[in-house]
């Protein structure tokens, strides 16, 4: 998996993207995250990439010609590659949005966005689709683009020890992922399930398949709402998630008889 990402801040981007799991895995050439400057291909002695927008209004605007520059250069350097514009005006970015640009894309060109925005002719020309992180907005594409090439990247193989290490996690399967415990096995008067003590691996899997359906209701209905449960096959299965249902029943039924303060 390659990465370009074009900025005006590659210190920062490189400062996180070059360290920890990402750093060692790029070290092993699992994956490539380059970043580019834009400012490097400006055609004026200021190294200028703003202006002012046409029609008015406040802030400036990034001028297309620096960002084309810079793409142009990707695109004939390292190949084309799927140009995604981190934008507030793009579709929302979701696991399942991260899993679809791993499984289809090998080469993804990110663009990061400053001021009131970018010239729209850039899009138009080069950009084949806007991503948001959600209903907000950030000062720069820089935190959604290091958002982006981390959920991509991690799914490759050979940047974990195996796909368990995400396949169980929050999202992959449209649920959110069970409550994690390490030791001691007693920290200020909490203690650890004990079935998570039993080493029984059965049970374990049951309880915390029990515990993701539980933490869905209860955080992410609109997550659990959309919750395909055709796709358990086996009694076990539809088992573990009818305890699930009635261990949430009973929690917020005493929940809501409990008396106010």
């Amino acid at each position: 998996m390659q990465i370009d990402i074009l900025t005006l801040f590659p210190e920062s981007v490189d400062a996180m993207l070059n360290v920890s799991i990402l750093g060692r895995a790029q070290e092993r050439g699992y994956i490539a995250i380059r970043t580019h400057q834009i400012r490097a291909y400006t055609t004026n002695k200021q190294m200028q990439v703003d202006d002012y927008p046409y029609g008015g209004g406040r802030g400036a605007v990034m001028q297309a010609d620096p960002l084309f520059r810079c793409w142009e250069h990707v695109v004939n350097t390292y190949g084309p590659g799927r140009t995604i514009f981190m934008s507030p005006c793009g579709r929302t970015f979701t696991q399942s949005v991260a899993r679809e640009l791993k499984a289809q894309y090998d080469h993804l060109i990110l663009v990061c966005g400053h001021y009131e925005g970018i010239d729209q002719r850039f899009i138009d020309a080069c950009v084949d689709e806007e991503l948001s992180m959600g209903d907000f907005v950030l000062t720069g594409g820089e935190i959604p683009a290091m958002a982006v090439a981390d959920a991509v990247c991690r799914m490759v193989p050979g940047v974990l020890p195996d796909a368990e290490c995400f396949e169980e996690e929050s999202h992959w399967d449209g649920l959110l992922e069970y409550p994690q415990y390490s030791r001691p096995a007693v920290w200020h008067d909490r203690a650890v399930p004990e079935i998570l003590l039993s080493g029984d691996h059965a049970k374990v899997a049951a309880w915390r398949k029990k515990e993701s359906y539980k933490r869905t209701m209860t955080r992410r209905p609109d997550l659990f709402a959309n919750f395909d449960e055709s796709k358990l096959t086996t009694k076990v299965e539809r088992k573990i998630l009818a305890q699930a249902k009635e261990e949430f029943a009973a929690e917020q039924a005493e929940t809501s008889t409990e008396p106010e303060e």
